[in-house]
């Protein structure tokens, strides 16, 4: 009897679990198949799947908006703010794990405390700065003011005080600037979290859409994101086009975090994060 009520719950459990994944899975296997569609056809009921799968479409998106430059655009802002963000997180961290003076666990949690704030309540000073600074429609709007993250000093910084302190006394003895500690045995060994770092920090620029659409909306400076809006006018909008700008936007974004996987795990372990 015992044993069949545990099997009952398992069997429970594992159909919640599926059909939590499903759910979780639908609108992203909508989107892959809408992409594939006939044009004008994205919403048709009842069918799921494309009656014909029309690969032309992810030619005709490409083509139908400069998707090329759409991507140069986001990939130089996001690895201009990646590598500014594990430069200056580094540094922060860094002073914030191994140099003692007073007033710095304050400060340090005072920093932090920032990510409690929304950014949709922060928005409009920022907005106002860029503009009295006359970086609007710029590449400056786009990168300045998120060149450093609380969320990424923090990551570094947990990461940072699990090393042991023999390797950074050792490394004093033996003359070693604060300069060669940080880079050349810090930031090595906890690489894992310096690329949990990276990957937060790339995915969050790769995928923003409403900072990019208030300071930097002319069309040399799109970035992806704001790029899908060429599929959107003012009585129609072209779903299929729009989905496989969609699915070819997503695609660095999905290869990054397959590829970065151990290291993400292996990083958010270091730091305590669940």
């Amino acid at each position: 009897m015992q044993k069949n009520k545990k099997n009952i719950n398992k069997a429970f459990l594992l159909v919640i679990t599926i059909s939590m994944v499903f759910l979780m899975v639908l609108p992203y296997l909508w989107m892959i198949t809408a992409s594939l569609k006939e044009r004008g056809h994205v919403s048709d009921p009842p069918y799921l799947f494309p009656k014909t799968f029309d690969f032309s479409n992810y030619t005709k998106a490409w083509n139908g908006a400069p998707f090329g430059k759409y991507y140069l655009n986001t990939i130089f802002v996001a690895v201009v703010v990646v590598v500014s963000r594990i430069l200056f997180g580094s540094l922060a961290a860094y002073v914030f794990a191994f140099i003692k003076f007073k007033g710095r666990d304050f400060i340090y949690f005072l920093y932090i405390s920032t990510m409690m704030i929304p950014f949709y309540a922060i928005v409009i000073p920022m907005y106002l700065l860029v503009n009295d600074f006359g970086w609007l429609n710029s590449y400056q709007a786009l990168i300045i003011p998120r060149l450093a993250d609380a969320f990424s000093i923090m990551i570094l910084r947990q990461s940072f005080i699990s090393i042991p302190h023999d390797y950074i006394d050792a490394a004093k003895m033996d003359g070693a600037s604060h300069w060669h500690i940080l880079w050349k045995i810090v930031v090595p060994m906890s690489l894992p979290s310096v690329i949990t770092s990276a990957i937060f920090s790339f995915l969050y620029i790769w995928n923003d859409f409403f900072w990019p659409f208030l300071v930097a909306n002319e069309p040399e400076l799109r970035v992806i994101q704001i790029g899908l809006q060429a599929f959107t006018g003012q009585y129609l909008t072209e779903w299929t086009y729009w989905m496989a700008g969609t699915v070819i936007a997503s695609l660095p974004p999905v290869l990054i975090f397959i590829f970065g996987q151990k290291y993400y795990i292996s990083g958010l372990s270091r730091t305590g994060l669940k």
